[in-house]
């Protein structure tokens, strides 16, 4: 058995997102990419896709049912970062369009600490233990 976070996006943003990530989070690879069929209302868009991020799967779809809800902060992906300098490239490079949820620093429970939702909604919790 495993588990693996879903992320279901609107608007055919799932590929653009799953790019992002790849790009963002090395080592990264793309494990599979399967597309709505022609003549469903997502044609062409992701169905379904699967990659790994720093070791981590996530599922990545784009949804062909207009949905009223979107992603929450209630749920995160937390990030644990290997030194000082890879948790301020993965925030600076996170945060465009997105918002802080709270700054980068220190609170006590970690050398460094940052929350924040990505320009596509998604909630990132980056730690330095």
């Amino acid at each position: 058995m495993s588990i693996t976070p879903f992320l279901m996006f609107q608007n055919g943003e799932a590929e653009e997102a799953l790019n992002f990530y790849l790009q963002t989070f090395q080592p990264a690879e793309l494990l599979s990419l399967q597309r709505h069929p022609e003549g469903s209302p997502a044609a062409g868009q992701v169905m379904l896709a699967h990659v790994r991020l720093r070791g981590q799967t996530l599922a990545f779809s784009d949804s062909s049912v207009r949905h009223a809800f979107t992603f929450t902060p209630a749920v995160s992906l937390y990030v644990t970062c290997e030194d000082a300098a890879d948790i301020q490239a993965l925030h600076d490079a996170l945060l465009p369009g997105g918002a802080a949820l709270m700054p980068l620093g220190d609170y006590g429970f970690s050398r460094q600490f940052a929350w924040l939702q990505d320009r596509y909604g998604v909630s990132w919790q980056l730690t330095l233990p």
